[in-house]
């Protein structure tokens, strides 16, 4: 059930920062009870300065704030949190170093976390979303998945009438999006909640929301409702331009696959494993080769890459580039020419409050330095000015702090630092996670061109159909292990999540 007069309206919101940085131009909108609004648009488009503001995290420029019918001025996020606005971030902002239930409840008072009253109250939440989450777990040794869920529950103690979603699902896999989708669904046919839910990924927005406003360049470009739209139409406002497909012909892979069995092997596993978490994997990466990793949260994807980089102190087993062993740590994959973007970019890709020219040349400090030891400034910050032109990373100057970046073109430093280090090969463990469609299009063909200069690409995507169009090859992991190795052109996406799903080989190869 829905109301008339919507639960919150922006009128005429605008934004601009010290700078002189124009945010927002004049954006109206609004939410209602029961209702999933979807709010859209490329990074940078304003969509996370327009939720900063609906929830007191920046004052409007000009424009108002209408909640519950009447205007308002939020001073601070805490108050507008207890008039009933709770914002789960795309950055989860829990506190790694308590456990899951201090978390959920991390407004309350302190006595009261640590209650049986609040374990009680832990425990209908866990019923209520239909997810069991261990009270007592230490948030920092879980995975982003499991975090994001205790972000959710966050929310959902406050009792807030309006939840504000920004990318739940960016870094879940499809067990874990159900479960969101679900939740988001109650919260608003049956908790009567207003929902405000931000995705790049356009197949749920489509599915889940009711309406959708799209930003495009600080303006709201498209409000509709959805059953109005197709995802070639919410591309099309979201880039302001038709989106071509990334799609390789058949003759196309086939020519690059026999290209590919020519070419030298530029890495090489050999049973490299990791107690618990990894079972022994062996596996050879030719020149010009992007091997795709699929599989579900949990399946020893990530663990693999950081196995192979030496970033997992108990892994065994070797590794060899170009024929030579590799040593078990971070820094003899760098000096390898071995590099690894994370799927968490925040805690593990970037330096944070620093400049982008000093993300960009900190893994390659020779390279602008004097005699190699004493980095030159000059040249740091034209390297930083290269990689915000080799990217189209949007961004002033490189003196622009990272943090203030987008969360596709933060992604895109992550990956830009390497491409000065004369890396040979790129391990890229969730690229396009939460990134805007055009951000995402620009990575994923990076991804072939690096192939074609001859570097090895091994891949994870939570998006198979990513995965389907820029890799040569396919392994899929279940448990800590290898279950299936397929050609790009003997498999199907339809396959792939048989096989990551708990299908075996030969049931999914009948199936195909």
């Amino acid at each position: 059930m829905t109301d008339d007069v919507p639960l919150m309206r922006l009128e005429g919101v605008t934004k601009i920062f010290p700078n002189g940085t124009l945010a927002l131009r004049g954006v109206d909108f609004d939410v209602a009870r029961g209702r999933v609004h979807g709010l859209l648009g490329a990074n940078g488009a304003g969509k996370s300065t327009l939720i900063k503001i609906l929830s007191g995290a920046y004052p409007a420029t000009t424009g108002q704030i209408i909640w519950q019918g009447r205007p308002v001025t939020w001073s601070s996020p805490k108050e507008a949190n207890d008039k009933g606005v709770a914002t789960i971030h795309q950055h989860i902002p829990l506190v790694p170093a308590l456990p899951v239930i201090e978390n959920v409840f991390l407004g309350a008072m302190t006595l009261l976390r640590k209650s049986a009253r609040s374990r009680a109250q832990f425990q209908s939440l866990c019923d209520r979303v239909g997810y069991q989450l261990d009270p007592d777990q230490l948030v920092g040794d879980m995975a982003i998945g499991a975090r994001q869920m205790v972000a959710i529950f966050q929310a959902l103690s406050t009792g807030a009438d309006l939840i504000v979603m920004d990318e739940p699902t960016a870094s879940l896999a499809t067990e874990e999006r159900e479960l969101v989708y679900k939740t988001v669904r109650r919260l608003a046919e049956v908790e009567n909640k207003a929902i405000i839910f931000v995705s790049h990924f356009l197949d749920e927005v489509i599915a889940l929301t009711d309406q959708v406003t799209v930003l495009r360049d600080g303006k709201a470009v498209m409000r509709a409702e959805t059953r109005d739209l197709d995802e070639a139409k919410l591309a099309e406002a979201i880039v302001g331009r038709q989106i071509v497909a990334l799609e390789r012909a058949s003759a196309t892979r086939d020519a690059n696959a026999a290209k590919i069995a020519g070419a030298p092997i530029l890495l090489e596993l050999r049973r490299l494993s990791s107690a618990g978490k990894l079972d022994p994997i062996s596996l050879n990466v030719h020149a010009g080769e992007v091997v795709g990793i699929a599989g579900l949260l949990g399946s020893g994807r990530s663990e693999l890459l950081h196995a192979i980089f030496g970033a997992d102190p108990s892994s065994k087993g070797d590794v060899l580039l170009r024929g030579k062993k590799v040593g078990r740590s971070t820094e003899a994959a760098v000096k390898a020419k071995i590099g690894l973007v994370p799927e968490d970019r925040t805690r593990q890709g970037l330096i944070p409050d620093t400049e982008i020219w000093k993300n960009t040349t900190l893994p390659a400090l020779a390279g602008v330095s004097w005699q190699r030891l004493v980095p030159i400034h000059h040249r740091e910050l034209h390297r930083g000015a290269e990689a915000i032109h080799r990217l189209s990373i949007k961004a002033q100057s490189p003196d622009t702090l990272v943090t203030e970046l987008s969360g596709g073109n933060a992604q895109k430093v992550t990956i830009a630092k390497w491409l000065f280090s004369d890396v040979e090969v790129f391990l890229l463990d969730e690229p396009t996670a939460g990134i805007d469609i055009g951000a995402k299009t620009d990575i994923l063909l990076l991804v072939r061109k690096l192939a074609s200069e001859g570097k090895a690409v091994i891949m994870v995507s939570s998006e198979f159909e990513e995965l389907m169009a820029v890799s040569d090859r396919i392994l899929v992991m279940r448990d800590g292990r290898c279950v299936a190795e397929r050609a790009i052109s003997e498999t199907s996406e339809h396959e792939l999540v048989l096989l990551a799903g708990g299908q075996s080989a030969d049931q999914s190869a009948a199936a195909h």
